[in-house]
């Protein structure tokens, strides 16, 4: 392996910026988004908003004027032809490809470890592919103080500004201020609150002690590895064993025999929240537009596609007729699609399959798939 382009010490560099390296996660499914999100095309790889870039081209950009090419992305076997076509920039000694999905602690933290390995000063920020976040300037803004904020020892998160009470997200509760170089924001984190019920949900918002975690964090990498070695020690283990092969011709039969091995879970448990108990970890609040279109209600929330009669058509070479009605429809067909006196409608039309339901049940299609693969329908999953 050509060790040339690998990152190297930045012992003469006193800004954090040159140490930093974006991780862009890009797993899951997204079951809420079928049939227009499958195994073999999640998400990620869609323009679900009509802005001309896919998400996770978006993520990229998004990240490119702080961190240029250092980016390190993780994602399944079965998506790289995809995802090197939409993003060519990123090195193959970058490209981490899971052999099975083992959720974001093993993700991340192989991430913190192969950078570790090449430069165990790195700053790394991770940020999922499969986000909306506008406008752009503040959410650099947000990072460029996490940076800075990590570079004192913290792992930061980026909190956002709820703008109400949410039941699905999970909450940071601000601490008090920290006097952090280039961080005017920068507060203590209290703890990590899992997703409330609506009642909380509301005395949070009330009290603006709270912001939504949106999974963000940047951190140097040795600290992220420190907690994830004292609270899942056979899960450091384990990618620490691929990281040290990583850079070596040993790459794949290391990683092929290690990956399944890993244990499951979530970055969260595995360090943040420790972390967080430890007194490690700093939020950066924001008020930038955020939304990880979990559902079709977010897709119509989000997209900048026109309404025609109270109707928003997604979808090159859409037909559609309408009366009486509103709604959203997703086509990737040619197929006409008439709605006649049937209000707050989603209709996604697939070459093999067809969901109908409405935005108030949005958040249940992960049941119809959850059903299909009880059935062992999965050729339309």
């Amino acid at each position: 392996m050509n060790t040339e382009n690998l990152v190297q010490p930045q012992s003469g560099s006193t800004d954090p910026l040159d140490r930093f390296y974006a991780v862009i996660p890009a797993g899951g499914v997204g079951t809420r988004l079928w049939p227009l999100s499958r195994a073999a095309a999640p998400k990620f790889l869609h323009d679900l908003t009509g802005s001309g870039s896919t998400l996770i081209r978006a993520t990229y950009d998004r990240l490119e004027p702080l961190s240029g090419t250092k980016v390190l992305l993780v994602t399944g076997d079965a998506h790289r032809e995809a995802v090197c076509r939409q993003l060519p920039e990123v090195a193959d000694e970058n490209l981490v490809l899971e052999t099975e999905p083992k959720d974001s602690g093993a993700a991340i933290g192989l991430a913190a470890a192969i950078l570790y390995t090449r430069n165990p000063d790195t700053i790394m920020g991770s940020f999922a592919a499969d986000q909306v976040i506008s406008p752009d300037e503040k959410f650099q803004a947000a990072v460029h103080e996490a940076i800075y904020t990590a570079a004192s020892g913290k792992i930061v998160t980026i909190g956002i500004k709820p703008t109400h009470a949410s039941t699905g997200f999970g909450y940071i509760r601000t601490g008090s201020p920290l006097v952090v170089a280039g961080a005017p924001s920068a507060h203590t984190v209290e703890e990590f609150v899992e997703k409330p019920s609506e009642e909380i949900a509301e005395q949070y918002l009330a009290s603006g002690d709270y912001n939504w975690n949106a999974g963000m964090f940047v951190a140097p990498v040795g600290l992220m590895l420190h907690h994830l070695q004292a609270n899942e020690p056979a899960l450091y283990d384990g990618i620490m064993e691929i990281a040290r092969a990583w850079d070596t011709p040993d790459r794949i039969a290391v990683k092929n025999r290690v990956w399944p091995t890993l244990p499951k879970i979530a970055i969260d448990y595995a360090v943040a929240e420790p972390a967080a108990d430890a007194g490690d970890v700093a939020v950066i609040p924001a008020d930038f537009s955020w939304d990880d279109v979990g559902d079709f209600a977010a897709i119509a929330r989000l997209s900048s596609a026109k309404e025609d009669k109270n109707v928003k058509v997604i979808g090159e070479g859409g037909r559609v007729f309408t009366d009486d009605s509103s709604g959203i429809v997703v086509t990737d067909t040619t197929r006409v699609i008439a709605l006649i006196g049937i209000q707050d409608v989603v209709v996604v039309d697939t070459p093999d399959a067809l969901l109908v339901t409405t935005r108030a049940h949005s958040q249940l299609v992960k049941n119809a798939v959850a059903g299909l693969k009880a059935q062992g329908r999965t050729d339309v999953l």
